[in-house]
């Protein structure tokens, strides 16, 4: 499939490229004394997936803090997570001023995260691909778009579609939420019903198809289930509403779509990553076809 439309999930590439190389301690510090290795990843990794896609239009999302509506909902939302190492907290920013100079067009919202804008821009515009690592975004997939589920490298993904997500699922992408309210995210600091993992969920909702309609039955269920349910029932009604993409983030997708236009220029492209002193990721990007 090749899109008009290509949806990064920036934050998400910033942690994998970090994280890929500082467990050896490869920071990749440059001549200003800033450590890149999170930065170099994320642009060559960008600049395949343009090579692969071919897009017309490439928007950078962003996270924009730990403050969140989700946090306004429920205090402990991803409070377990624990502080960036300092070789990220300066790439935070720096990623950001390279990507503007390369001239791509990028988005955040305090209050938000990647994953509501991106469901926002994909609920209105047809024809993307998103790429993260991020499995929450399967419920925002459409017969119009894809998810590229980062792999291996630059190139290896788990690619869903439309198709792909109701053979593997047997659900709805919709329903996924609810699939995601009863088994919680450990990551995300919700825990769902407890005794009730991924597995467990995705049956519950393949039979019942919706989690109302569960709650309508739970005479259907075993002893445990119905128990662990009741015991939980608060939580798990939380755990619905901080699963679901918000899809009506107070943004301009218009103006988004049209001031995401993307024309590689080589000349301009090298000159930066020169500027910021980025050789890695300038020797790589010297060897795409672009």
């Amino acid at each position: 499939m090749l899109s008009k439309l290509l949806i990064v999930d920036g934050m998400a590439l910033l942690f994998r490229h970090f994280f890929a190389t500082s467990f050896s301690k490869q920071f990749f510090y440059n001549s200003l004394d800033l450590p890149t290795n999170g930065v170099q990843g994320t642009i060559r990794h960008i600049y395949k997936a343009i090579e692969i896609i071919q897009p017309e239009k490439v928007i950078i999302t962003w996270d924009m803090g730990s403050e969140t509506v989700r946090t306004e909902w429920y205090e402990n939302y991803k409070s377990n997570r624990p502080a960036p190492p300092e070789e990220l907290v300066p790439q935070f920013d720096l990623v950001k001023d390279v990507l503007a100079e390369l001239d791509f067009y990028q988005v955040g919202l305090k209050g938000y995260e990647a994953d509501d804008l991106i469901g926002t821009i994909t609920k209105h515009y047809d024809d993307s691909v998103i790429i993260s690592g991020d499995k929450d975004l399967l419920q925002v997939i459409n017969d119009d778009n894809e998810l590229w589920l980062t792999k291996k490298g630059y190139t290896e993904y788990e690619i869903y579609d439309l198709n792909r997500f109701t053979e593997e699922f047997s659900i709805t992408p919709e329903q996924f939420i609810d699939v995601k309210a009863l088994m919680g995210d450990s990551g995300d600091g919700y825990f769902g019903v407890t005794g009730i993992g991924e597995k467990t969920a995705l049956k519950l909702i393949q039979k019942h198809q919706s989690l109302d309609h569960l709650l309508e039955n739970l005479d259907t269920l075993t002893k445990r289930q119905k128990e662990n349910i009741l015991k939980d029932y608060d939580h798990l009604i939380l755990s619905r509403r901080l699963a679901e993409i918000i899809t009506d983030v107070p943004i301009n997708v218009n103006d988004v779509i049209q001031y995401s236009d993307y024309t590689f220029n080589l000349d301009r492209t090298l000159q930066v990553l020169d500027k910021y002193d980025l050789t890695i990721a300038k020797r790589y990007v010297e060897g795409l076809d672009l």
